[in-house]
């Protein structure tokens, strides 16, 4: 068959063009474009590789709904005055329409799967000035994602790609000096040290006795980012000072606390102390105590996990429970839909990579004032009302997409998140106990890479989120943002919801951060892995790019030699690739082949070092004594009583008090049938729930056993005093908790550090260190232990921070049937106010 390339536009009919509704206002009214008089929007698509029947068919079931929209061949009617903006992805980024219209033709025709390009066209009608046109096209076109599209047609869709050279090696780095290396890495943009790089070439020299291949040094950069392998949270703190002051007391007590905890805990065992230690001590001292027998421990620790009896038809059943929470800041910074779409999308990995099928998540984002008038965006920034809106559509496509249900939405505004957006995602996920087998792997034993095919989206995320961000950052990280591919996904949650392949894995690791050299790297001690097995979006890839590229929606799959047919088969069954891509070996070394020829030789001592080790001293300055106010509530409680009307009114129109429920309205919070509590209740749901409640999600059965996630965090607090911050952080999660019905003794933490970039400032480190004792604190005081966790550490544009922040997740199982909602049940319920 002669290859044709065909286009066709589509466009929504009259009364069904929201999208294009939305724009006009938005141009109109944030934009200020005054002489517009309307927009439309167009999809093109240009397929090549199917016959003329098949187009034909394919143009009103896969490209098009009859019903609400109209369909165009080769041509489109469009105003010669009108103005055109073309939008389409770059070249290398996922495009999900242009993916799915693929798949959904090859079903359709049972044959090869065609190319198709995607573009969407805004027409701009009216009378637009051409600075005016100018501005719209800055505004819509993100050159992180997208670039502006021809008008016209190709004659094909192949796409003529340079083979890439075999990965050079680095000759002379180790003779460089110190100088030299230092503009080396200033080239490259490493998110390593420049004491780490010098390791690097010290273990080269002395140990290899070679120079590196590129690819070597950027695994390793990518292996010891502060995303992968928490630098930060592990650098040795040497001293400790807090200054005196009413509020650094408690500060005190919960330090001398913790010393006493190491102890208890370490006995006369020599410890670092480090912010991780801190983020622990609860857990490990209650845990000692025997408080802590719920506690599901492995090697696997992408999620926290916890043993719970289930209820399933009135029989209890031992179930594991997960929940991790996963943040992607920088992402949803830069690119607003695909950053939040796949923070949602991390988050479930964690959980699922576990083997448990994730059932009920919540949105957690701190944002700038998204009023602000565009105008007023600085430099290098995207507008906060575009990073607002368009993060909450990415995370609610990724949900809807997947089919999992968004029980809690909130959205915290503070001044400082201008500086990077926070966007953070929990989910909670189960399985039966007895379907999650753990076991060591072995030599022989056989990594399956499962699930979506590796490209450029992701290459160097992990060490992206890990630095401190210019005006050029939106310019230059376009690779570092991965894109989602929820369906796949989809897929494999079904697979490992079948006690059949879950018991054939052994280990199991998603592809975050760092793909292949971390996923992989991190299962075993020896590896072997051929990098020209690794199923490919498109040719052109090197073996670097292979190596570290983040395409997310992957699984890497340790099984038995004995089981490899099995598994790929059941994967075949859920039309999911599964591709064995390396051999564990027992020779305690990270090995990479690409073109046959050995591009990665590293050992697994060395790897683990994760790098050299950091030291740092600790200031924790004193909150200020003016700034603090809550001891003076009572004695304006007469005053406020006069002007009570006013007061309320003026509280009301705080962003932070004001209802989120347009925004709560954009995400589905009942897929899956297993919502106990919808985010808004009463008569005429507005009132808002607490936290989230969903019952466990047995199969084929029926059960009442479910569970409770609330959060808790204050940027006011916070800013006045981390410590404070966190330990009313965690109050608050745990009170939620409380008021829902839940039982404060089967309460478990998960929390989300989120601070600016701390350098080698002792002030500035005593800030997350402060805010880690608050919380460390209240737990001992509780006796509810924080078994898991995030850190973020990278909330810095230029000479701007982030507020500290430490966001406490509380999760509890319970009865469903005696859950609380918050509204009032009837006339004559009485209110409390505690003091």
């Amino acid at each position: 068959m002669v290859k044709i390339v065909r286009r066709v536009f589509v466009e929504k009919k009259k009364g069904f063009d929201l999208d294009a509704q939305r724009m006009y206002r938005d141009l109109k009214e944030n934009l200020r474009i005054t002489g517009l008089s309307g927009v439309r929007i167009i999809n093109r698509y240009d397929v090549e590789g199917i016959s003329d029947e098949e187009y034909e068919s394919a143009k009103r079931t896969i490209f098009s709904e009859p019903p609400v929209e109209e369909v165009f061949d080769e041509t489109i009617n469009i105003d010669e005055k009108d103005k055109i903006v073309a939008i389409e992805y770059l070249p290398g980024q996922y495009d999900q329409r242009a993916d799915s219209a693929s798949q959904c033709i090859q079903i359709l025709t049972h044959g090869e799967r065609p190319e198709v390009k995607v573009a969407r066209l805004v027409v701009l009608q009216g009378d637009v000035s051409p600075e005016e046109y100018e501005k719209v096209k800055n505004y819509l076109i993100n050159p992180v994602e997208s670039q502006e599209a021809s008008l016209e047609k190709p004659s094909t869709l192949d796409v003529e790609v340079s083979v890439p050279e075999d990965v050079k090696v680095l000759k002379g780095f180790i003779d460089m000096n110190r100088e030299e290396l230092k503009a080396f890495a200033d080239s490259m943009g490493f998110a390593m040290s420049l004491e780490d790089l010098e390791f690097c070439q010290k273990y080269f020299r002395d140990d290899e006795k070679r120079d590196p291949t590129i690819t070597e040094i950027k695994v390793i950069d990518t292996y010891w980012s502060d995303h992968c392998r928490h630098t930060t949270f592990l650098t040795n703190i040497q001293s400790v000072d807090i200054e005196e002051g009413r509020f650094t007391a408690p500060v005190k007590e919960a330090y001398e606390g913790y010393l006493e905890s190491r102890k208890f805990v370490y006995g006369n065992k020599e410890k670092d102390i480090c912010l991780m230690d801190i983020a622990v001590m609860g857990m490990k001292e209650l845990k000692k105590k025997g408080m802590l027998k719920d506690l599901d421990e492995s090697e696997e620790i992408n999620a926290c996990s916890i043993v719970v009896d289930v209820d399933v038809n009135g029989e209890k059943e031992e179930w594991l429970v997960m929940f991790k929470n996963e943040t992607h800041n920088h992402p949803t910074e830069i690119e607003p839909f695909g950053g939040a779409a796949t923070c949602l999308g991390g988050a479930i990995r964690d959980p699922l990579s576990g083997r448990s099928y994730v059932y009920q998540a919540m949105r957690v984002t701190g944002s700038g004032d998204p009023r602000t008038g565009i105008e007023d965006t600085i430099p290098g920034k995207l507008p906060q009302r575009k990073i607002t809106t368009e993060a909450a559509q990415g995370y609610s496509s990724y949900g809807n997409q997947i089919g999992l249900a968004t029980g809690q939405v909130a959205e915290v505004y503070d001044e400082d998140f201008v500086t990077k957006r926070m966007e953070i995602g929990a989910v909670i996920g189960a399985a039966p106990r007895k379907n999650v087998k753990r076991e060591k792997p072995k030599a022989g034993d056989v990594i399956i890479l499962l699930g979506g095919r590796t490209g450029r989206d992701g290459c160097g995320g992990a060490t992206g989120s890990s630095k401190e961000h210019t005006e050029e950052s939106l310019l230059t990280c376009g690779a570092e943002v991965q894109k989602g591919n929820p369906l796949t996904e989809r897929k494999i949650q079904r697979l490992f919801r079948k006690p059949e392949v879950s018991t054939m894995i052994k280990k199991c690791n998603d592809f975050g951060a760092g793909g292949v050299s971390v996923a992989i790297g991190e299962l075993a001690e020896g590896l072997r892995i051929n990098l020209d097995a690794v199923p490919k979006k498109y040719e052109g890839l090197d073996g670097t790019e292979l190596a570290i590229s983040e395409s997310q929606e992957r699984m890497a799959v340790v099984v038995s030699k004995d089981n490899v047919e099995a598994f790929i088969k059941a994967s075949g069954e859920e039309n999911l690739e599964a591709t064995p891509v390396a051999e564990v070996t027992d020779d305690r070394r990270l090995v990479m082949y690409w073109r046959d020829k050995t591009i990665v030789n590293i050992k697994r001592d060395f790897l683990d070092t994760n790098g050299v080790k950091q030291n740092s001293n600790v200031l924790v300055a004193a909150p200020s004594e003016e700034e603090y106010y809550f001891d003076r509530i009572p004695k304006e409680v007469e005053d406020y009583a006069k002007n009570l009307r006013d007061a309320w009114i003026g509280n009301l129109q705080r962003l932070n008090v004001c209802s989120q429920k347009g925004l709560v309205e954009r995400f589905d919070s009942t897929i899956g049938a297993g919502t106990v509590l919808m985010p808004f209740g009463g008569k005429y749901q507005l009132t808002p729930s607490e936290g989230m409640a969903a019952k466990i999600p047995v199969l084929d059965a029926e059960t009442n056993t479910g569970t409770l996630m609330t959060f808790g965090y204050n940027p006011s607090i916070s800013k006045w005093s981390p410590f404070h911050g966190a330990m009313f952080a965690v109050i608050e999660s745990v009170a939620k908790i409380v008021a829902m019905g839940g039982d404060y003794k089967k309460i478990r933490l998960t929390l989300q550090e989120y601070f600016e970039k701390l350098g080698k400032e002792p002030k500035k480190w005593g800030k997350p260190f402060s805010a880690l004792l608050g919380a460390y604190y209240a737990q001992t005081k509780m006796g509810i232990p924080a078994i898991g966790g995030k850190d973020s550490m990278s909330g810095t544009f230029k000479d701007m921070n982030v507020p500290p922040t430490l966001v406490s997740f509380a999760v509890a199982t319970m009865d469903v049937n005696y859950t609380v909602s918050s509204e009032f049940k009837k006339a004559g319920s009485k209110l409390f106010w505690f003091l």
